[in-house]
């Protein structure tokens, strides 16, 4: 029997290790057909280290780091799960994207390094996995969707916040079986606790990371993206730093980006859609609200360290002509482990079936999808700051960005 690995696979294998190659069947366990370069081992490199050992069909070959501390963090997670394993550690982000003996690249640098680091690694020819954002402006952004055209290779974004259990059962339901009409309007609330430390606490300055709406944010605009099926037009933000980080001070410089945020954006077939963001919450919170003409639907995720039984996921859709019902989605529990940190199994798993010619479905995010949440993102910025409506065209110019340039004139839904 001729098959792909599964999450089953992966899942049900680490249980019979016990068992000689001969006596499965069932779980064939079979060796790791790639090996994977790491550049940049933090907690979320250290995240694709593990991910890339639980989805099963890779290894990793070797990591680059410019911080031994972070580097031999990731050597000692990628020791604890496979001790026994060679394991690769560069002195040069040129050796580490050269090597031959890697079949493709994860980059999980600070945004702000993104751009430089990948100029190096689209030398390589390699598949490139690149984390969110993209970049952290819209000329950055622009510019690797021209290095992409001229790539050998393909080159799929981070942007993993499409592989959640409630936005799969949402776009089920709102784009594939059509279960609400036309979408009109589109909704999304993110509560949470404030950005995590990092290596020279860049997530804390927007020069570095391009705003909290650029950072963290590129997520659910490009999930606006997506569900509206269209082009963003324009953009109107309000937003502050109000609690955290407002005495936060490193090497000198005081941290500047917003801790909470209301943003607006209007698409050019008509869909509306507004985010709520709160970074000073004492949970973790989100929530996605999709109206069309035929119905509603509604998905949630929360984790509120209240003790007891409690739903952690619940979806809903209502109608008046037709069923409505409740559910509540989720993935077995050895997957939803991974996500949290930068990295999901289904992220990894698409980007094996893409290294393989055979791209699983339309959810994995390429260099425009990437393009689009940096310049939602951006323009929120901007329209925060200046206290105006941004369009985006007008962004664009500005930027020397043609806006009807054939690279960036289409969406990638359409």
């Amino acid at each position: 029997m001729k098959r792909s690995i599964t999450y089953r696979d992966s899942i049900m294998g680490e249980r019979f290790t016990y068992l000689e190659r001969d006596d499965r069947y069932l779980i064939p366990g079979s060796e790791p057909r790639y090996r994977f370069n790491i550049i940049g081992s933090g907690i979320i490199g250290m995240e694709h280290i593990r991910v890339t050992l639980l989805e099963g069909r890779a290894t990793i070959n070797g990591i680059y780091d410019v911080s031994p501390k972070s580097a031999e963090s990731g050597r000692t997670v990628f020791r604890q799960l496979r001790p026994d394993d060679p394991l690769k550690i560069y002195d040069s982000l040129e050796a580490a994207c050269t090597d031959a003996a890697a079949d493709a690249l994860i980059i999980c640098t600070p945004n702000y390094t993104h751009f430089e680091v990948l100029k190096t690694a689209v030398t390589s020819g390699k598949p490139i996995l690149l984390e969110k954002p993209m970049a952290t402006t819209v000329s950055d952004a622009f510019e690797i969707v021209r290095m992409s055209a001229d790539h050998e290779s393909f080159l799929q974004v981070g942007l993993q916040y499409r592989y959640k259990a409630i936005y799969q059962e949402a776009i089920a339901a709102a784009l594939r079986q059509k279960t609400i009409g036309a979408i009109k309007t589109i909704s999304i609330l993110e509560h949470r606790p404030p950005f995590l430390d990092k290596v020279g606490q860049w997530n804390k300055f927007s020069r570095y990371s391009g705003g909290t709406l650029v950072e963290k944010c590129c997520h659910y605009f490009d999930l606006f993206n997506y569900f509206s099926e269209s082009r963003p037009r324009e953009v109107y933000a309000v937003g502050d730093m109000d609690v955290n980080f407002t005495e936060f001070e490193y090497q000198g410089k005081r941290a500047d980006i917003l801790d909470d945020a209301f943003v607006t954006v209007r698409y050019e077939n008509g869909v509306k859609a507004m985010f709520n963001l709160c970074m000073f919450a004492p949970l973790f919170y989100e929530e996605i609200t999709i109206c069309g003409d035929e119905g509603r639907l509604r998905a949630s995720e929360k984790d509120d360290f209240i003790t007891g039984q409690r739903l952690k996921t619940e979806f809903q859709l209502n109608r008046s002509a037709r069923p409505s019902y409740a559910s509540q989605p989720h993935y077995p529990a050895v997957v939803e482990q991974s996500g949290h940190n930068g990295a999901t199994f289904f992220e990894h798993l698409n980007f094996v079936e893409n290294l393989q010619g055979n791209p699983v479905d339309t959810v994995t995010a390429d260099v425009l999808d990437g393009f689009w949440s940096v310049a939602v993102g951006a323009a929120a910025e901007l329209s925060a700051k200046e206290g105006r409506i941004v369009r985006i065209d007008e962004m664009l110019t500005q930027a020397k960005i043609d806006p009807a340039d054939p690279l960036i004139s289409r969406t990638h839904a359409s």
